[in-house]
């Protein structure tokens, strides 16, 4: 029996090369050329740059429009008013997910709904209509750490109970469902681009669609310079108001991150094809291990992870003696020479004291049910699968290293192997998440 690092043994990984590994984004000559364009010639508030770049990631993405943001906050809450999400409706979304994924529905007196999670952290289809009433608008869908969730039957829900789809792609950017981009399957999506992203570009937001009209409410809702004539064509309820963003918010992109955007674009497949050849190797190494199973696709369906933005494992205490997931974690962390491994992601957001309490308008009442018929609150209770998911982040590789995916992949056989070192004194089994903005990050 090896001894565990955690325990005064010796790691099995010390000083990782964390840049040749795991360093993103990837930043050249040419970032560097255009963001210097930018820079010297004061061009940061204008619309040029990021109108081209809006025109290619349109192309790339397959869709009519796209329309870039300052963030994507900006550009989830832009599809929201797109939509015409509005007071008293419902708006079906998975509890794990991040909190801009849903909670700026509050600012359109909407109620959020939160649909259980299945295996892979995805919404689940079987229980999507149990959240469906007649109150029901819309469905945002969260490809959440790039695991493409079941359209095919998410859209035969939707298009049977006439309901609007809106993709959060932010974990999935240029990701695969069945030889379809994500992205385009929904009436419409949008995504975050910044810094950490698998697609990153500094802080940037993009919403893309088919639909005309979508796109016109989404650009008068935060870019009051192109809420004008030449912009606003067909939206006929729009044109008294130009020149004003409808949403009260400057939501338009820093061409700074539209330029840096403009050339990661260029380079993002090949370099994510080299991500999931990476993360594939990692899992592969670890097949048939007891307590961990890996959350990706059969790519041999034409599905595949994007760059897979913050990858996850499934966690089976009951293979591992009723170890808890925490102690796991704590353990592998210690064999890692510092690389990040932690315990369940998101916490639910049903869980969170915004969904239950909050009041926005000061109207005596929380805001998530204040202009609902109903206390949407009390189907949370019905959630309790999604909390019991356990899952845990293993070392996101952005680029392909035989050797040292091994060794990493040996840390944590080495800990599976030994786990019953990590038994005594194991008593915190919740299933752990972070709140991200905290200290905990």
């Amino acid at each position: 029996m090896e001894k565990l690092a955690i325990l005064g043994g010796t790691p099995a990984i010390e000083n990782p090369p964390r840049k040749e590994l795991f360093g993103w984004p990837i930043i050249t000559e040419e970032d560097e050329a255009a963001a210097l364009e930018v820079i010297r010639s004061n061009n940061f508030s204008g619309t040029d740059i990021t109108a081209q770049f809006e025109k290619e990631f349109a192309a790339w993405q397959g869709r009519e429009y796209a329309l870039a943001f300052c963030n994507g906050t900006a550009s989830l809450s832009a599809a929201m008013f797109a939509i015409g999400l509005s007071m008293g409706d419902e708006i079906v979304c998975t509890t794990k997910t991040y909190w801009a994924s849903i909670s700026q529905a509050a600012n359109f007196g909407a109620s959020a709904v939160f649909c259980n999670i299945d295996e892979h952290l995805s919404m689940d289809p079987h229980d999507l209509e149990r959240c469906i009433t007649p109150k029901t608008k819309a469905i945002m869908v969260v490809h959440y750490c790039g695991y493409p969730c079941d359209m095919d039957r998410i859209i035969e829900i939707a298009r049977r109970h006439k309901l609007i789809v809106i993709e959060d792609c932010s974990h999935a950017q240029g990701g695969m469902y069945k030889g379809k981009k994500l992205g385009t399957f929904g009436d419409i999506a949008a995504m975050s681009l910044m810094s950490k992203k698998s697609f990153a570009a500094g802080e940037l937001g993009v919403l893309v669609t088919d639909n005309r009209v979508y796109y016109e409410r989404a650009l008068a809702f935060g870019h009051y310079e192109r809420n004008n004539s030449l912009h606003i064509l067909e939206c006929e309820e729009l044109k008294p108001y130009s020149h004003i963003a409808l949403g009260g918010i400057k939501g338009r992109a820093n061409q700074l991150c539209s330029a840096m955007a403009r050339v990661q674009l260029k380079y993002y497949d090949e370099r994510c094809a080299e991500i999931r050849r990476a993360m594939n190797c990692f899992w592969d190494l670890l097949e048939g291990v007891p307590g961990i199973r890996p959350i990706r696709v059969d790519e041999s369906t034409g599905s595949n992870m994007a760059g897979w933005y913050s990858p996850q494992g499934l966690y089976l205490p009951e293979e591992l003696h009723g170890l808890s997931v925490n102690r796991f974690c704590e353990a592998v962390r210690a064999e890692l020479g510092g690389v990040k491994c932690s315990a369940g992601a998101n916490f639910c957001l049903h869980t969170n004291a915004f969904f239950q309490t909050f009041d926005l308008f000061g109207v005596g009442k929380p805001t998530r049910i204040a202009f609902s018929e109903r206390d949407v609150r009390e189907d949370d209770k019905l959630l309790r699968p999604s909390v019991e998911r356990y899952c845990f982040s293993v070392p996101w590789f952005k680029h392909y290293d035989r050797e040292w995916i091994e060794r990493f992949a040996a840390a944590f056989r080495k800990v599976i192997e030994n786990h019953e070192q990590l038994l005594e004194g194991d008593t915190d089994k919740a299933q752990g998440g972070l709140w991200y903005g905290t200290a905990n990050d």
